[in-house]
């Protein structure tokens, strides 16, 4: 019987950089209540999917609509003050 096994230097070619950078953790957390927003829309949605949709489903995915929206806001102009140099 013939065994089939990968070779390891095909499999890891390139090295494990050990995760994302300081940068990107930065990004991240810029981002975060954008992120969370998004999560929040997300779950008033899925609580919708195997009934019907009450009006106080239509509310609360009405507000998470506006939150992630403001998130957004928040984000592009916090974003345009930092590129601009941070004066407004």
């Amino acid at each position: 019987m013939k065994t089939i096994a990968a070779l390891q230097n095909l499999v890891t070619a390139t090295p494990f950089t050990g995760g994302p950078t300081a940068a990107e953790l930065d990004a991240i957390e810029q981002e975060m209540p954008l992120i969370l927003a998004e999560v929040e829309l997300l779950d008033a949605q899925i609580m919708t999917l195997d009934r019907p949709v009450s009006e106080l489903d239509e509310r609360r995915i009405r507000r998470a609509r506006n939150r992630v929206m403001a998130a957004r806001r928040d984000l592009t102009n916090r974003t345009d003050t930092v590129q601009s140099g941070g004066a407004a």
